[in-house]
């Protein structure tokens, strides 16, 4: 009896960390990053904001992102050289990061559009730290609990998210709520779902304080023994950057393109949502392969899926075009990341968590160049449906070209096999 007890209590706490990570990253990505997705129709149809304005909101909020996961890759060498900074665990951040993302959720319900820009930088920030912190205090309490493979599901939590706020956008639009009390809702949300994990996020023994954990899933095969060069790390973090850059356009202007396709339809707010699934299902999918061989070949599968779904809804601007290609979009969403931190986990197992900072970096820049690029297409097009097409057909070959990078790495730079 006590030992059934016993495996029943240690069950209980490893799926309440697993659901406590997933609702972090829930509220810090799926409100604190992309509502504002589903919210931008609102606030154009309010007249509080215009798509080139729109454009440099988004890309505020990528910049803040970036900012805030270089912050955490560079923690150590901060820490190493301001060792007067007071110190700071990965529960306080997570639970800090939290508040942030509420607080200035409800910051952009204010009329204060000159300080919109600051707010989603702010709210980046706050998202990336969480999301880094998160992901390792919580993967770190699971393997000491030698559940590991739960794991998986804390990255359910963007998704999850994304799903929430566009089904909620949805029934807002059709009560004819302004953005503003959208805002507010999500914001309030924000700290209701920071409440239900607040106890669980509390002090984890000394070994497991903040520590970062890069990708999730299980240990990659030890490095082959030979040399990789610059060359090909560069080449796989070039690669990398062309997934932020396929992917974002359609991912901050996804309502607004149905919207200008499809007037009227009354499935235009389920798009969204659609995508949010597609991320939820991709990432218990991605963090269940039971993966061997060239990862190289399975990121350029997923490319090839994220650009089938672009060019779906190029192709057929119609309810099933936009559905199929919302759900292509996000399925490989995690899987990308997955497969592309566990590669550099092969390529540089002695300094990863550095490399991984710099592919983050360079995923960062291809989101922040993409808003911008489909305002300047808005208005050298002449056209808001001009714009965005030609805007989608550029993102889709950059995700193209990053399938033809990883094909041509998988020849140039072939996996070898291990030494016995």
């Amino acid at each position: 009896m006590h030992d059934a007890a016993a495996v029943t209590a240690e069950a209980h706490g490893r799926w309440a960390i697993a659901i406590a990570g997933a609702v972090s990253l829930a509220v810090a990505m799926g409100i604190g990053r992309f509502a504002f997705t589903p919210l931008l129709p609102m606030m154009l149809a309010d007249h509080v904001i215009d798509l080139h304005a729109a454009s440099w909101l988004a890309s505020a909020n990528y910049l803040g992102y970036l900012a805030g996961a270089l912050l955490c890759t560079f923690q150590p060498w901060i820490r190493a050289r301001a060792p007067w900074l007071p110190t700071i665990n990965a529960p306080q951040l997570v639970r800090g990061g939290l508040v942030a993302t509420g607080l200035l959720t409800l910051g952009m319900a204010l009329p204060l559009p000159p300080a919109w820009p600051v707010l989603r930088f702010a709210a980046g920030v706050a998202s990336a730290v969480v999301f880094v912190y998160t992901s390792g205090w919580c993967l770190a309490q699971l393997a000491r609990l030698q559940a590991s493979a739960t794991g998986g599901a804390i990255y359910t939590g963007p998704g999850a998210g994304i799903v929430v706020s566009g089904l909620a956008v949805g029934a807002m639009i059709a009560w004819h709520w302004s953005a503003a009390a959208g805002w507010l809702i999500f914001g309030a949300l924000s700290f209701v779902l920071t409440a239900t994990v607040w106890r669980t996020f509390r002090d984890a023994p000394a070994q497991n304080r903040g520590t970062p954990a890069a990708a999730v899933g299980p240990s990659p095969q030890p490095a082959p023994q030979h040399h990789h060069g610059r060359a090909e790390i560069a080449s796989l973090t070039f690669a990398y950057g062309l997934a932020g850059f396929g992917y974002i356009i359609t991912a901050t202007f996804l309502p607004v393109i149905a919207r200008g396709t499809l007037a009227g339809s009354p499935w235009l707010d389920f798009f969204w949502p659609i995508f949010g699934f597609g991320v939820v299902v991709g990432a218990l999918l991605a963090t269940r392969l039971r993966v061997s061989g060239d990862l190289r070949r399975l990121l350029a599968l997923a490319y090839l899926m994220q650009a089938a779904g672009i060019g779906a809804s190029l192709w057929s601007p119609t309810l099933a075009g936009f559905a199929v290609g919302s759900l292509l979009l996000g399925l490989p969403f995690t899987a990308i990341t997955f497969f592309a931190m566990q590669e550099v986990r092969r390529l540089r197992p002695a300094s990863a968590a550095s490399t991984m900072g710099l592919l983050t970096a360079m995923y960062g820049i291809g989101q922040i160049v993409g808003p911008p690029l489909a305002a300047w297409m808005l208005r050298t097009t002449g056209s808001e449906r001009a714009g965005f097409t030609v805007s989608l057909e550029i993102a889709a070959g950059a995700l193209l070209l990053g399938v033809v990078v990883y094909l041509a790495m998988s020849k140039v730079f072939p996996v070898r096999p291990r030494a016995r």
